[in-house]
């Protein structure tokens, strides 16, 4: 059994609509909303702030093959950064033929990056993030 592991990013008591609401582009602060509600959705669940900038949705515990060390993370989640909207989801690369449908993105390691919810088809983005979830 691995190790589990304490990180720095945990789960606080911090209100995800009042840290939104902070959000000075209104483009952003509005596909917040909508990406909070999504995810709302496809959890049912609750969404708690993680660190002063991550919105989380249910709990996981990963395990990392290579050093068999666990940590417990949401199971998707999302940041509202400067340059885009970065969203966390599990086995995001397993969703490849919705990605081919969804619009303008970019992904990094489990994450997807839009810059505007505009830019990308909002049912496939449901789908993805109602299958990231399972």
């Amino acid at each position: 059994m691995g190790k589990l592991v304490e990180i720095k990013t945990k789960a606080t008591e911090a209100s995800v609509e009042e840290f939104i609401n902070t959000i000075e582009d209104e483009v952003k602060r509005k596909d917040s909303f909508t990406i909070l509600e999504m995810m709302k959705q496809a959890s049912m669940d609750d969404p708690k702030m993680w660190g002063s900038s991550m919105v989380g949705f249910g709990l996981h515990r990963y395990k990392s093959p290579a050093t068999g060390r666990e940590v417990d993370w949401f199971k998707i989640g999302f940041s509202p950064r400067k340059a885009n909207l970065s969203l966390h989801l599990i086995n995001l690369s397993q969703h490849q033929k919705l990605l081919e449908q969804l619009g303008k993105y970019k992904t990094g390691a489990g994450c997807l990056y839009i810059k505007q919810l505009k830019d990308v088809d909002l049912v496939v983005l449901k789908k993805i993030i109602i299958d990231c979830f399972k």
